[in-house]
């Protein structure tokens, strides 16, 4: 995987709106491989707090989001 891949992986993973299941069909990586991919490429104190804040989190899962969260395009997200 390239730098600019994993670098928008774990963008994509820290924002609030970007449920997983949208990581997994944009670059394949299930929730699990997500965690691992932040755990080697963050540092530990980063990666806690990371966990800490996603864990039960609803806007992280598709099916537990409602609709009125919406969709969400970060400045520097490409239009499609």
């Amino acid at each position: 995987m390239q730098e600019s891949e994993i670098s928008r992986i774990i963008e994509m993973a820290w924002e609030d709106r970007t449920p997983f299941e949208v990581i997994e069909a944009t670059f394949g990586l299930s929730e699990a491989q997500v965690i691992a991919l932040m755990r080697t490429n963050m540092k530990p104190s980063s990666f806690r707090m990371w966990r800490k804040r996603v864990s039960g989190r609803k806007t992280k899962h598709r099916s537990l989001r409602g609709y009125g969260v919406g969709r969400f395009r970060c400045a520097t997200q490409k239009m499609r």
